[in-house]
């Protein structure tokens, strides 16, 4: 015979055993650390590991997400989502949108650059980048200047030269230069030399002279004081006589004169200089004004006979 089932009893009635229910483990409040820098083991902000609701649980991603390890898969409507391609670089889509302003940037930079490198171009023309606009006026830097140049005027008061003046010489693509140093002496019987000279002639090949020449000598005064400036008229493009005299009828001192030409893009510069101890008759150097009536006298000279 058999037993009629048993009506079964309500949970909340005695003796009944409970049925086992999950256990929500409490949540625990992160502990204090000395350790200044985040958890290593710590999920990332954003990710879906870290979300509220997945704590304690399976670790499930979201919608989209690729699993830890897993190669990401493409999302709708996401042309940047697809696997890794090697050997292809992606391109940003054309038409609206994003895409458009990097096709945009990275198209001026091109011309950008060719801008730049016409306009380096242009500079180089206009500041005088080939030789063929150099005016050079025909003139011709000698090997040695000593021997090219004139200095006869002096002679009568220095007879007795330089027997070894010292000279050096330039050539380059952008500037032929000449180089002339020697020293004068009235008598035989000295041993020092009484007065100096020195004489430099520059061509120019790519670059006029003519801005810096101007401010260099005609503003000589400005930045050396005790010296004297005139504009000197008749001798090339443009020509400036510096000098000094500190001598004043004194026993020492000191005279110098220095007579600076352009002529197009050729400059040419001569200098006096005489350093006094003591005066007699036989050691007196000649005044400042013979001294610049010679150095325009020679610079003429020297000019000509440089010219081919």
């Amino acid at each position: 015979m058999s037993t009629p089932p048993q009506p079964s009893q309500p949970a909340d009635q005695p003796g009944s055993q409970p049925q086992s229910q999950p256990q929500t483990p409490p949540a625990v409040p992160p502990q204090p650390t000395a350790y200044p820098y985040p958890n290593p083991q710590s999920p990332p902000p954003g990710s879906f590991y870290a979300h509220p609701t997945l704590v304690g649980q399976s670790a499930q991603p979201l919608p989209g997400q690729p699993l830890p390890g897993q190669p990401g898969q493409p999302q709708p409507g996401n042309p940047y989502a697809q696997p890794p391609q090697y050997g292809v670089v992606p391109v940003p889509p054309s038409g609206g949108g994003g895409g458009g302003g990097a096709g945009r940037a990275v198209l001026w930079g091109v011309v950008g650059a060719l801008v730049a490198s016409a306009a380096w171009a242009a500079g180089v023309f206009l500041i005088g980048g080939t030789g063929d606009s150099a005016d050079l006026r025909g003139y011709s830097a000698p090997s040695n200047l000593c021997s090219g140049a004139d200095y006869s005027s002096f002679k009568d008061e220095y007879p007795e030269g330089d027997s070894s003046p010292t000279h050096n010489s330039l050539k380059q693509p952008v500037l032929d230069e000449g180089y002339c140093s020697l020293g004068l002496k009235k008598s035989s019987s000295s041993t020092l030399s009484d007065a100096y000279l020195t004489m430099q002639l520059d061509l120019h090949r790519k670059t006029d002279p003519g801005p810096e020449f101007t401010a260099l000598w005609k503003n000589y005064d400005d930045s050396h004081t005790g010296y004297d400036v005139t504009a000197v008229s008749g001798i090339g493009d443009e020509a400036y006589l510096v000098s000094e005299d500190t001598t004043s009828g004194s026993s020492s001192g000191s005279r110098y004169a220095t007579l600076a030409v352009r002529d197009g893009w050729v400059t040419y510069t001569m200098s006096y200089s005489a350093y006094l101890s003591s005066y007699d008759e036989d050691t007196d150097p000649p005044s400042l004004s013979d001294v610049t009536a010679w150095l325009k006298t020679d610079t003429k000279a020297t000019l000509e006979q440089l010219k081919n």
